[in-house]
């Protein structure tokens, strides 16, 4: 497991993340809430890793809901408040 991985995992688990207007309108266009990504995140398969990004870190991960639905979903990792930040969700082509 990568280090940026268990980090946005830590922060997840631990609550601190936060939910960008960006995703939360993706989500709200999938009937999705990002709840539903948050509570599915242990079981995400990552795709991407991109540490040298700009702003932040990020990553990319794989996601299945529970009605089978894939669901792609951006993470950054925010090190100065040691938080993970939701950036982008939607479904692969």
């Amino acid at each position: 497991m990568s280090t940026l991985y268990a980090s946005i995992r830590a922060a997840i688990a631990d609550e601190r993340l936060l939910i960008s207007y960006h995703a939360d309108e993706r989500c709200e266009e999938r009937s999705l809430t990002p709840w539903q990504l948050i509570g599915e995140f242990d079981s995400a398969e990552v795709i991407k890793e991109v540490p040298d990004s700009q702003p932040n870190p990020t990553i990319l991960v794989r996601q299945r809901l529970a009605d089978g639905t894939i669901i792609l979903v951006v993470w950054a990792w925010l090190q100065a408040e040691s938080k993970a930040l939701m950036v982008t969700a939607f479904e692969p082509d």
